[in-house]
C-alpha cells in the first residue's frame, strides 16, 4: 500500500514520541487517521525505513539528489545516431551497452526520434526482366492476390480472396505439416496433416480431403463472397483431382499452374504469407522450447488464435502499400526493403 507524505511524517513523529515502539506507533497511527479496526496500517519494515530515511535526509520521503539528466537529450540522440551509422549491423542492445544507456531508451530514440526501423536480412532469388513484367501485371490487377513460396520449411498453398485475404500452408517443423488460412476477416486453421497422430506426406488425396472437409466449410462460415484461391506448383496441389475440385469451387478464380491467373515467382516481398505470417509464427512457437510434437502443435494453435483482427488489418494495409510501390518501381524489389540476392 502507498502512504502519502503526511502519513509518513506522522509515523516518524509517533515513533520517536513513543520511545521507538513500533506497536505504539501503529496504534497512534490508527487513532490519528480514524482507521477501522481491521484497516491496514504501516508495517514494521515501512516504519523503520521511514525513520532511517529521516535520520539520513531529515525527510521521511526519499529524494533524488542533483538535476536528472534527460535520457532522450540531443546529445544522446546524436550519440545513438552516430553509433548506428558506424555499426548498422550491431544490435540495439549492444549499442546501448557501448553508450551506457538502457536498451529501452536506445530503442525509443531509434523509433521516436530518429525514425529508424529494425530490419532482418532476407536471402531471395534475383529477379529477371520477365519477373518485372509479371510483378507489374499482378500489382495492377483490381484485386490483391498473394502467394507463398515452396522451401523445405514452407508449403505454399492457399486462398487469395478479394482485397484483404490470403491463405498459406506452413510446414513449421520437419515432423509437423501445418496448413492455415489468413485473412483480414479471420484465420482458418491450423490443419495438421496426420493419420493416427502420425505426420504424413501431403499427397493429392489428403490435400483434397483437407479442402473438402475442413477448408471449404470454414470458408463458407466467413462469408467472404467471391474469393480467389492461390497455390504453388507442388504435385499434390496441381494433380488432376485437386485441380478439378478447386476449379469447381473457384470458377475462373484459380491462381496456379494452368490456372486462371499466374502469380510472379520469386516475390515473397509481395506476399503477406511470406513477409508476415511465417516469420511471425516462427518467432513465437519456439520461445518456450517445446520438447514434444504435441507441445509444438499446442503453441501453433495458441499463437494463431492470438492473432487479432487489428493485426491482420495492418498486414493487409502493408500489402497494399507494397503493391503500389512495386508498380512505382516498375516491378523491381521494393525500395525500402534490403535484399541480398543470390
Amino acid at each position: 500500500m502507498r502512504w502519502n507524505s503526511e502519513e509518513r511524517a506522522f509515523a516518524v513523529e509517533a515513533y520517536f514520541s513513543s520511545g521507538c515502539s513500533v506497536v505504539a506507533t501503529q496504534r497512534a497511527f490508527r487513532n490519528r487517521f480514524n482507521l477501522a479496526p481491521l484497516a491496514p496500517v504501516p508495517d514494521r519494515k515501512s516504519i523503520v525505513t521511514w525513520v532511517t530515511t529521516f535520520r539520513q535526509t531529515a525527510s521521511a520521503t526519499k529524494r533524488r539528489t542533483g538535476v536528472p539528466r534527460p535520457v532522450r537529450s540531443r546529445e544522446n540522440i546524436e550519440a545513438v545516431r552516430g553509433s548506428m551509422l558506424r555499426s548498422p549491423r550491431r544490435s540495439a542492445r549492444k549499442h546501448a551497452s557501448a553508450l551506457g544507456l538502457s536498451d529501452r531508451s536506445v530503442r525509443r530514440i531509434l523509433r521516436d526520434d530518429l525514425h529508424f526501423h529494425a530490419y532482418k536480412m532476407a536471402i531471395v532469388q534475383e529477379l529477371t526482366e520477365r519477373d518485372f513484367n509479371s510483378r507489374m501485371n499482378a500489382s495492377m490487377k483490381p484485386i490483391f492476390i498473394y502467394v507463398g513460396r515452396l522451401t523445405n520449411k514452407t508449403c505454399a498453398t492457399g486462398l487469395t480472396p478479394t482485397l484483404d485475404n490470403c491463405i498459406k500452408g506452413l510446414c513449421i517443423h520437419p515432423k509437423s505439416k501445418v496448413w492455415c488460412a489468413i485473412s483480414s476477416a479471420g484465420i482458418i486453421g491450423p490443419w495438421f496433416f496426420e493419420e493416427n497422430e502420425v505426420t504424413v506426406t501431403v499427397n493429392s488425396d489428403r490435400y483434397v480431403n483437407m479442402l473438402q472437409n475442413f477448408f471449404f466449410p470454414r470458408l463458407e462460415e466467413l462469408d467472404l463472397g467471391d474469393t480467389w484461391f492461390q497455390q504453388d506448383g507442388a504435385t499434390a496441389h496441381t494433380s488432376r483431382a485437386s485441380m478439378a475440385v478447386l476449379r469447381e469451387h473457384f470458377p475462373e478464380r484459380l491462381i496456379s499452374i494452368r490456372g486462371d491467373l499466374e502469380w510472379p515467382a520469386r516475390s515473397p516481398d509481395l506476399s503477406p504469407c511470406d513477409f508476415f505470417l511465417w516469420g511471425f509464427l516462427k518467432s513465437l512457437v519456439y520461445v518456450n522450447r517445446p520438447r514434444t510434437l504435441q507441445d509444438l502443435k499446442t503453441n501453433i494453435e495458441e499463437e494463431i488464435a492470438n492473432i487479432t483482427p487489428a493485426m491482420l488489418t495492418r498486414v493487409m494495409t502493408n500489402a497494399r502499400y507494397r503493391f503500389t510501390q512495386c508498380m512505382e518501381n516498375e516491378g523491381r524489389h521494393l525500395t525500402d526493403l534490403i535484399f541480398k540476392t543470390m
